[in-house]
């Protein structure tokens, strides 16, 4: 199989949200309807054996083959992490390396979070062409660098406009080749360690700081988030509670949709759980950072 006739994903995820990788996949195959066939770059950030069996359980072996990669061995051991303000997981920061877990000769990949379903063919959005940006992506809730909400707070200091574009990090469309030449990764990283006082949402804040308006501007069906309700969306985003939580509070269709899938797959018998463990993640999240930073 060429590699031009395959589509190469990557994803991160710990234990907590292996769930909803399970329905990620499925809800790719479901609707992949072209010839290519899919490579899967897993960065395990402590999926248990149980789970990782599961996920191995919701794929067709005939259409996605599946890569692992542990955190450690992805992230170098001479890079330090942000210990920011957020409770966001450190698994957050890994898609910063994705470009490095896969062939050195793939000309482009596409970068996941888990907390998605792809409603759409995915080879219409791994077949948009790039031109000669560095990486696609939709528009964010805070669409502009000086958004009261999100957005970069110091974009002045900074000098950037104040309307220049602000992407949301959770669906990006690359060339990975661009980003390693340019060393992007140290990059972005550094740009958090400066502004670490304005980086609210870390990752997201780095990446848009760097490598501001080196995108292409997708349309927002690509990564529809379910706070919204937008028509016939393509993929859909989870990117606040969670539909396997009991206080998901986003737009209810966008719940049924993830259940459909999830019920395809090993996990087709969960019920949402209480909102103490959301919680109680956060504040593990909040921990695990704080300690990641002293043992640096």
């Amino acid at each position: 199989m060429s590699i031009k006739d395959t589509i190469t994903i990557v994803v991160a995820t710990d234990n907590h949200y292996a769930i909803l990788l399970g329905a990620l996949i499925k809800s790719i195959e479901m609707n992949h309807k072209t010839h290519e066939k899919i490579h899967l770059y897993i960065i395990d950030d402590g999926i248990s054996e149980s789970s990782k069996k599961k996920i191995l359980a919701s794929s067709n072996p005939a259409v996605t083959t599946m890569f692992w990669h542990k955190t450690n061995d992805v992230i170098p051991p001479n890079v330090k992490i942000p210990v920011d303000k957020s409770a966001f997981p450190i698994t957050t920061y890994l898609r910063l390396f994705a470009p490095y877990i896969i062939p050195k000769e793939t000309e482009k990949m596409l970068y996941l979070d888990v907390d998605m379903l792809l409603i759409e063919d995915i080879s219409k959005l791994w077949h948009i062409d790039l031109g000669d940006k560095l990486f696609a992506a939709v528009p964010d809730l805070a669409k502009i660098f000086a958004s009261d909400w999100g957005g970069v707070p110091n974009y002045k200091e900074l000098g950037f406009a104040p309307d220049t574009p602000y992407f949301n990090a959770g669906m990006l469309l690359l060339d990975p080749v661009k980003w390693r030449a340019g060393d992007l990764s140290n990059k972005i990283i550094q740009t958090i360690f400066d502004n670490i006082a304005s980086a609210s949402f870390p990752d997201q804040y780095g990446l848009n700081v760097a490598l501001a308006n080196q995108w292409v501007i997708l349309d927002q069906r690509w990564n529809t988030f379910a706070v919204l309700e937008i028509p016939d969306p393509w993929l859909i985003h989870y990117l606040d509670i969670k539909p396997i939580f009991q206080s998901y509070n986003c737009n209810p269709a966008y719940k049924d949709e993830f259940y459909k899938y999830l019920r395809m797959t090993p996990w087709k018998d969960h019920k949402p759980v209480p909102d103490w463990v959301r919680l109680s993640r956060k504040a593990y999240n909040k921990l695990r950072k704080i300690v990641s930073g002293y043992l640096k």
